[in-house]
This record gives structure tokens, C-alpha cells and sequence, in this order.
């Protein structure tokens, strides 16, 4: 129930983390925090109007949503530890709101998370190897990479940074097998998105993140 609670907590935060993050996009975990921190101007007239209400309503919702998530990760899994499960699909919503806001992923979290996914498997903190993370975390930025060169003649920009970087953390996370069905299943994800919008293009990290938290409910 703790973890259920801390995920409550920072989902209802997420918004605002993430419309700062929208601002500034800080380099180092120090600006982050000051401006995170930092007062908002204009927020005693923000409170006075419809866009106040809405945001509250927001921040409650996805407060509400990422507590189920953790809740449903904790429940079906067994062979990871809670407090890194729930930090794990927390960074995964915070990078979703982030990307779905502004199209970027800022390496002050998709690195962190490679790095996280690493010491999990390095000390045995859940049943992935050292050796199949590595693996994972190497085919999940090569890959893409592979692919970018290869359509790049179509569109120059159809794979951010910010994507192979987070693609590179899911495969340490979850190994290779796994991050091949997150890149399917984000796919398919994105088609269904393009098509009901009418988009051509659209944030890809919303896509991944809600399959690597599939995946890793399944794979653990």
C-alpha cells in the first residue's frame, strides 16, 4: 500500500512536473530540482479560472491512473523488488506526460533509468542476468539506430534521441526478447494513435513507455 500511495503522490504531480520540464528542460538533476521548486508566476490567477480546476482534475486522474498501474505491477509481479517496480513505471508516466507535451525525452531520466535497470540485474534484484541486460540495453540503442539510417532518406527525424535512449533502458530492463515485443507493440499502438487522430507524426515515447510497463508486468 505504501508504494500504491508514493505512486498516487507523484502521479498527481506528474502534470506539473512535466509542463516544467516543457519550460526549461533542465541538463542536471540540480536545475531540475530548483526549478521544479521554483514559484510559477501568475498562480494566484490561474486558481481563479476554468484552466486551475482542469489541471487539478488532470493531476488527480493521473494520480489515480499511475497508482493502479503500480498497484496492478506489484500484484502480477514476483521477481522484482517493489520500490524499483514502482520507480521503474513511475519514470516511465512522467516520461510519457513529458514527451506527449513537448516531443522530447530529457536524458536526466531515460539515462537514469538505463543505469537503474543495470544495478537491478547486476545484484539479482530480479530474474534478468547481467549479461542479458547488457544485451537489451545495447540492441535497444543500436537497433533504432539501424533503422534511422535506413529510412532516413524518408524522414529525417522519425526517431528521436530521446526514443533510442528510453528503447536502450527498456532493454536493460526487460532483455532483448521482451524489448522486441515493446518496439511491436509501440508500433502498433502508434498506427491506432496516427489513425484516429489523423496525424502524421506524433511523440513516440507515450508508446513505448505504456508498453515497456505492459511488458514488464508480464515479464516479471
Amino acid at each position: 500500500m505504501l508504494f500504491v500511495f508514493c505512486a498516487f503522490v507523484f502521479g498527481f504531480c506528474v502534470p506539473y512536473m512535466a509542463r516544467r520540464f516543457n519550460k526549461f528542460m533542465p541538463a542536471t538533476f540540480a536545475g531540475a530540482l530548483v526549478e521544479l521548486c521554483r514559484r510559477e508566476k501568475k498562480v494566484k490567477a490561474i486558481r481563479k479560472n476554468k484552466l486551475y480546476k482542469k489541471f487539478m482534475w488532470r493531476s488527480f486522474m493521473c494520480g489515480v491512473v499511475n497508482a493502479l498501474i503500480v498497484g496492478c505491477g506489484i500484484y502480477f509481479t514476483t521477481s522484482i523488488s517493489q520500490a524499483f517496480l514502482t520507480l521503474y513505471i513511475c519514470l516511465l508516466f512522467l516520461m510519457a506526460e513529458i514527451d506527449f507535451r513537448s516531443m522530447l525525452l530529457p536524458d536526466i531520466l531515460t539515462i537514469p533509468l538505463l543505469l537503474i535497470g543495470l544495478f537491478v540485474a547486476c545484484f539479482g534484484l530480479s530474474n534478468m542476468q547481467m549479461e542479458d541486460s547488457v544485451v537489451g540495453a545495447m540492441v535497444g540503442y543500436f537497433l533504432p539506430v539501424l533503422v534511422c539510417l535506413l529510412i532516413v532518406w524518408y524522414k529525417k527525424d522519425a526517431f528521436g534521441g530521446g526514443d533510442i535512449k528510453l528503447l536502450s533502458a527498456l532493454g536493460a530492463w526487460l532483455g532483448v526478447e521482451s524489448l522486441l515485443n515493446v518496439i511491436a507493440l509501440a508500433s502498433i499502438l502508434g498506427i491506432v494513435y496516427a489513425i484516429v487522430k489523423r496525424k502524421s507524426s506524433l511523440a513516440f515515447g507515450p508508446m513505448i513507455a505504456i508498453a515497456g510497463i505492459v511488458m514488464a508486468i508480464l515479464r516479471f
